[in-house]
């Protein structure tokens, strides 16, 4: 729970929903670890997934992004909320570069330890976000932009960050990009593409 939601609900307020007009959210999966796992034993599954997340965490700390949740092996992150910070995706675009620099997930299952690669969606523009649950309290995210970024990962390719148009806007000036082009995105139709390689040089 973000520190400022948190005091929010310490102070009585019973629901809490904010809209935000611009903010970056960031999938990231690993590739194949579904499939892996079902030869992997339950500790070693844990102890893999640990590991990553854990890392993962350290990121989005180090950027000031909040990590929202992680759903089986897929990890949610977003900048700008609940404090908005112009720079919203420019912060979520290095934390993603550094998923490809850091994190090389090693796997053990029955045949040896396993390399995995990460994919990493990103797109940019309006949420609603607010507070779910009575007992067992959940901060989430709705809206377009949330299911565009998670198709930006699950349509995405392994050891690549893919983003949208929307993002590749935000961030083209300081950035290096190379064009994926139009590809199908379940719900949307065609959108335009990009993968993000890294920043420009001063």
């Amino acid at each position: 729970m973000p520190k400022p939601i948190a005091e929010r609900l310490k102070q009585g307020e019973s629901i809490i929903a904010d809209s935000f007009s611009d903010v970056t959210v960031l999938f990231a999966d690993i590739v194949g670890f579904t499939r892996l796992s079902a030869h992997a034993s339950p500790k070693d599954l844990v102890i893999a997934l640990n590991e990553i997340f854990s890392k993962l965490d350290r990121l989005a700390e180090q950027h000031g992004l909040e990590k929202i949740k992680t759903l089986g092996d897929a990890y949610m992150v977003v900048g700008g909320l609940p404090t908005p910070r112009p720079d919203h995706a420019e912060a979520v675009a290095e934390m993603a570069l550094d998923i490809q620099r850091e994190i090389t997930p090693s796997f053990k299952t029955e045949k040896g330890d396993r390399s995995l690669r990460m994919r990493i969606g990103i797109h940019s523009g309006p949420v609603v976000a607010g507070v779910i649950g009575t007992k067992k309290f959940s901060y989430d995210l709705w809206g377009d932009t949330v299911n565009i970024a998670s198709r930006m990962e699950s349509q995405g390719l392994g050891g690549r960050i893919q983003v949208t148009a929307a993002t590749h806007e935000r961030l083209r000036d300081k950035y290096l990009f190379e064009e994926r082009g139009m590809i199908q995105v379940k719900g949307k139709g065609e959108m335009m593409t990009y993968f993000l390689l890294g920043r420009k040089m001063d």
